[in-house]
This record gives C-alpha cells, sequence and structure tokens, in this order.
C-alpha cells in the first residue's frame, strides 16, 4: 500500500510539474507573438494626393522586408475612405501598422479600430475624437499665407489653391515635381471637412506621429496638440507639408519603429 501511494504521489508530481511547464510555454510564446515585428504596412494618403507619393517611402520598407499596400481613397466621403482603408486592411495575412498622412489621419483614426491594427503612425496628420471633424482642427490655428483651398464646384470637390501648391503644401520639392503634383492633385469633397468621427483608434491602440516643422498647410504647433492629445510617441522632422515625399527615409525609420514595437 506503501509503495502504491508513493507512486500515485509521483504521478501527481508529474502532472503538476507538466502543467506548469505547459503553463509557462505558453506565456512565453504568447509574450514572443506579442513582440514579433509587424511586417504588414498599409499606408493611407490624404487630400490632394493619392497612393504614389508613398513611392519612396515603399521602396525603403520593402526593401528592409516589409510588405507594404498603399490605399487609394476616393476622397468622396469619410465612410467612403474608412471603406477602402478597410478592404486592404482585411487583405493582409497578419497585424497591420497603419500610417496616415494630413486627411489620412482622419481616415486612420476611425478605420484603425480594425481589429488587425496594431499601431497607428501619423505623419503631418489629423488626429480627431469622438464627435470631432477635421474642420475643427484645419482652424484650430490661423492659416499660414502660403495656404489655401479652392472654394467647392458644383460638384462639392475642394481643391489646393493652385497658385500656393509649391509654397503652401510642398515647398521643399524641387519645383517641377512640385508642379506636377498640383497639376495632379486628387480633390476631395469638401463635406469630408465636416464630417464627424465616430470611432477612436488611438484612445486604444500604440500611436506614433511625425510633426513637419516646416508644414504651411496644418500648423506644426496643432499637430503637437493633437499627438499630446492622443500620447502619440512624437518625431519631430524638418519639412513641409509632405514630409513623406521630401523626407521618406527619416519617416520611414519612424514607421519601422512602429512595427518593432520601439
Amino acid at each position: 500500500m506503501k509503495t502504491t501511494t508513493n507512486s500515485l504521489s509521483g504521478i501527481k508530481l508529474l502532472i503538476v510539474t507538466a502543467l506548469v511547464f505547459t503553463s509557462q510555454l505558453l506565456t512565453f510564446s504568447t509574450a514572443n507573438a506579442q513582440k514579433a515585428p509587424v511586417k504588414n504596412i498599409v499606408l493611407v494618403h490624404g487630400a490632394f494626393a493619392d497612393g504614389s507619393g508613398w513611392k519612396a517611402v515603399y521602396n525603403i520598407l520593402t526593401k528592409h522586408g516589409y510588405h507594404v499596400s498603399m490605399v487609394q481613397n476616393p476622397l468622396t466621403s469619410l465612410a467612403a475612405d474608412v471603406t477602402a482603408t478597410n478592404s486592404v486592411i482585411d487583405s493582409q495575412n497578419g497585424p497591420v501598422i497603419l500610417v496616415g498622412h494630413s486627411w489620412g489621419g482622419t481616415v486612420i483614426t476611425q478605420a484603425g479600430v480594425n481589429p488587425k491594427v496594431a499601431a497607428l503612425v501619423y505623419v503631418a496628420a489629423f488626429l480627431p475624437d469622438a464627435g470631432e471633424n477635421t474642420a475643427k482642427w484645419v482652424s484650430a490655428a490661423p492659416q499660414a499665407p502660403e495656404a489655401g483651398f479652392t472654394k467647392p464646384d458644383k460638384y462639392g470637390f475642394v481643391y489646393f489653391e493652385p497658385a500656393k501648391f509649391h509654397s503652401g503644401f510642398s515647398a521643399d520639392l524641387p519645383k517641377a515635381q512640385s508642379d506636377f503634383m498640383r497639376d495632379s492633385q486628387a480633390p476631395i469633397i469638401g463635406q469630408c471637412f465636416a464630417e464627424p468621427v465616430s470611432e477612436v483608434a488611438w484612445k486604444t491602440k500604440p500611436s506614433y506621429g511625425v510633426v513637419a516643422t516646416q508644414d504651411k498647410a496644418i500648423n506644426p504647433g496643432t499637430e503637437r496638440e493633437m499627438y499630446k492629445r492622443a500620447k502619440a510617441k512624437i518625431t519631430e522632422i524638418r519639412g513641409s507639408h509632405v514630409v513623406f515625399i521630401s523626407q521618406p527615409e527619416a519617416v520611414a525609420k519612424v514607421i519601422m519603429a512602429a512595427a518593432n514595437h520601439q
């Protein structure tokens, strides 16, 4: 009987040991999974631009082994742009770093609640809270004299003022490049700026913010104010509103830091 009792005690000890080991292994695996770098990057353009503006950032990130996708926003409503962004997010094969420029920041704020989104990167971008719209932050500080939008045309579309495009939108790019961007700019339905955000991803997900210190389209102080409210990790880069085109290495570095949880 004594031998049997000892045998049973030994079996129980082995079972307990095995359970503890399994629990520790699962904890270790979960921690490692959480720390694993994110390999999917989704880039979201803003108003007056399209996804091709991300080309230099795309080239840098893909050379570092990231899978990069670019959204082509219709710029017809916040809901339409969020849908277009979610379509790209849903097609990814794992977690996503979601990056937005300018108006694209408003878009990723709402689209970023998608469960696949691991972190958000705002590049000279808007970060409205629930119930806020983009227009509130456009007018949060006096507009630079170099900036300006046209009045909505009969279809409701708004353009960045062509005569101010180089000085107000892309002053640190060669004028020939800026002129092409001006003449190929993607207009946005003006009502988009009045549409409030209903869901806010930056309240629950890590956020990173790039302040373009020479920005004339969005006041750099406004960018800092929004980023601080969101408790984003802030990086200041000397550049115009299209800092992701003029300083792609610096912007890509912030995106890679987000992907590596730094």
